[in-house]
């Protein structure tokens, strides 16, 4: 045999094996929240040099309302989620026969910035003030600064925020103005929390929201807004000592991860689930959210051995809902 063939040859059996490989590659496919994909993509990561090679997990982010549009339809195994599943989402599962596993796995600050050069809130801001900016009224009308609080300068007030599929939008519309998705249209809205940042660390007229983890990806071109609860006096920025000790209210929230009861039958998805409870913690603080307490994640470990399926949070959000207080949700 002449040195051309046995190269072919070896060159044929080399594509057979590459393509015998990626076959028997395992796949796990998560999508949802631009919130939750710096911790799923965290773990993804780890959980994949820990299985060298034998199982890939790919992680999408088209925000939890889009997550949960694919998860519904039985085409993602797992859905990043930084609201509960609403009812409308429950029922769309349900006619598609798909069943899951609820488990919150991270609390996050969402955070309400500015540009660095704004020196006008730096005292905080009310969330009275918050929802005079984005409620549905302030649409076309309240366009200044100086409109909100007369303090403020007389300035074009440009907002950033999340879209309407984000469960980000869902939580902030309903802390702030009291309803999800009820906000004022005329803002720029993105499901990728990076054109936010750009948007706002570019303008200082700019006032914007996103999760905690890109606030302190990027805290050396934007500011933190400290925020004054209904009631409250002291103005609190979001941190991880203010949400465990339940101060930084009402943007404190859990986060959550979904897991389709069928797709856990399979083995790579069972160990996946496994490895986020029982290493995920220290990454979720490495990305800057904070951890649940150690018997939270043993306690997820327990609902998926026993297979328990559905939600704790009964179609809806809980805005303003403690450490504490979602523990003993958890343990009904």
């Amino acid at each position: 045999m002449n040195v051309r063939k046995i190269a072919t040859l070896t060159a044929a059996i080399g594509a057979l094996f590459a393509s015998s490989s990626v076959l028997a590659q395992s796949l796990v496919k998560i999508d949802g929240s631009s919130t939750v994909f710096p911790v799923s993509e965290a773990v993804a990561e780890e959980f994949q040099k820990a299985q060298k090679g034998k199982i890939r997990v790919t992680v999408g982010v088209s925000g939890t309302g889009g997550g949960f549009k694919k998860f519904c339809r039985g085409e993602t195994d797992i859905s990043n989620a930084s609201r509960p599943i609403l009812q409308k989402e429950i029922d769309d599962c349900k006619a598609n026969g798909v069943e899951f596993i609820e488990l919150p796995i991270a609390f996050d600050a969402l955070t309400v910035v500015v540009n660095p050069k704004n020196d006008w809130v730096d005292k905080g801001v009310t969330v009275k003030e918050l929802k005079a900016m984005w409620e549905p009224a302030a649409q076309g009308k309240i366009t200044k600064w100086n409109q909100v609080n007369a303090a403020y300068p007389d300035r074009a007030l440009k907002l950033f925020g999340a879209g309407a599929d984000s469960g980000t939008f869902d939580y902030f519309t309903e802390a702030v103005t009291g309803k999800a998705k009820s906000s004022r249209g005329d803002f720029t809205a993105s499901e990728d929390d990076n054109i936010l940042v750009q948007g706002v660390s570019r303008d200082i007229n700019a006032l914007g929201f996103f999760g905690y983890a890109y606030y302190e990806e990027n805290k050396d071109k934007l500011k933190a807004v400290k925020i004054i609860a209904d009631g409250g006096k002291e103005a609190v920025g979001p941190s991880m000592e203010t949400v465990l000790d339940g101060s930084y209210t009402p943007l404190s929230r859990p986060i959550m991860i979904y897991i389709s009861a069928k797709s856990l039958a399979k083995p790579e998805v069972r160990e996946f689930v496994d490895f986020y409870n029982k290493e995920g913690s220290k990454l979720i603080r490495e990305v800057k959210y904070v951890p649940l307490p150690a018997k939270a994640y043993e306690y997820n470990l327990q609902q998926v051995a026993k297979g328990v399926k559905g939600t704790k949070f009964g179609g809806e959000n809980k805005v303003g809902i403690t450490i504490e207080q979602l523990m003993a949700l958890e343990a009904k």
